[in-house]
């Protein structure tokens, strides 16, 4: 563990996660992680059937709202509601994108309506949602989709992939952690350094176990009010889950990744380019979109005062717009 002397955390929060790391060295946590292992269907049996049908209105229980940028039924967040709701500890809600967002940021859906459906996740009440993580925690929050209107935590994860550095500005994952945290909500960003090619499915199961203990952390002292407002807690999970040394408190860093855009060449790949373009529905097209709608009513006001130059103008950009050479980039990462 780290010197805290520099963090904004809390000493309560610290004092937390070093009785977690002591109890993980000493095996008690292990042992307790070891037996829920072996004893799935049993725990499954007696909490999951009565966990469904009386969750929504069970006030005794603390409600943990899950959300990520992969999609509702990415492993990453399938099993990290699988282990909340085994634990039987908490109200488990889920409000997440139906689709892959996860590079979307802290953007938010306007002047578009977004659908919500529920979705099948055992022991929660789960809904998908066609926008972005910022909208799912906004909506959950904002007291139209469910009965509450503050969870006592937010948990957006666990995304395949880092959030350090520069990556967090670009992140879905941490921007519905963001915008938990800027609705006076207490939240946790979850991340696991996928490596492709090394990486295995079963490692999301393994960052479960290991993140389950600073989630218990960070509840423990949310309802002690120590609890940082001023910040949410992004944590990182190395490639080998399994692997770990324990927990390290530390500052964001600077790192970035070198952005790698490739042509995509429209007549050696007319399907891949139409399909790629099809799909994203970029910022960019949308904005040309409404440039060209904003020309067209412009150009109809002044028919009455300017007929003629207009008939002109308006062929001259006919002419144009069909001599313009489009050009296609795909960004990899």
């Amino acid at each position: 563990m780290t010197t805290t002397k520099k963090n904004m955390l809390p000493p309560g929060l610290v004092n937390n996660l070093q009785e977690v790391l002591l109890s993980r060295k000493g095996g008690n946590s292990n042992t307790n992680n070891d037996e829920q292992q072996q004893k799935p269907d049993a725990v499954t049996d007696s909490t999951e059937t009565s966990t469904s049908a009386s969750d929504e209105n069970d006030n005794s229980k603390p409600v943990v709202l899950v959300t990520n940028g992969e999609g509702i039924y990415s492993l990453g967040l399938v099993y990290l509601v699988q282990a909340l709701v085994r634990s039987g500890l908490y109200n488990v809600h889920v409000c997440a994108p139906q689709s892959d967002k996860s590079v979307s940021s802290h953007s938010v859906t306007v002047r578009e309506t977004i659908t919500v459906t529920p979705a099948e996740i055992d022991g929660a009440t789960a809904y998908e949602v066609s926008g972005t993580p910022v909208d799912c925690v906004s909506l959950a929050l904002s007291g139209a989709l469910f009965s509450w209107s503050k969870p006592l935590l937010v948990i957006s994860g666990i995304n395949r992939g880092s959030s350090c550095g520069h990556h967090m500005f670009y992140s879905g994952v941490v921007g519905g952690a963001r915008e938990a945290l800027v609705s006076g909500v207490p939240s946790l960003s979850i991340s696991l350094n996928w490596k492709r090619e090394e990486s295995q499915e079963s490692d999301f199961k393994d960052a479960v176990a290991v993140c389950l203990p600073l989630i218990t952390a960070a509840i423990r002292d949310i309802e002690k009010g120590v609890f940082p407002k001023s910040c949410f807690l992004s944590i990182e999970i190395p490639t080998s889950p399994s692997a770990n040394k324990g927990f390290k408190l530390t500052k964001q860093s600077m790192w970035r990744s070198a952005p790698n855009w490739l042509a995509v060449s429209a007549n050696r790949h007319p399907s891949s380019a139409a399909h790629f373009m099809s799909n994203q529905q970029s910022l960019g097209l949308q904005l040309a979109q409404l440039s060209r709608d904003a020309s067209a009513a412009g150009a109809a006001r002044r028919i009455s005062a300017q007929r003629q130059n207009v008939e002109v103008e308006s062929v001259g950009a006919v002419k144009s717009d069909t001599n313009k050479v489009k050009k296609y980039f795909r960004l990899e990462i």
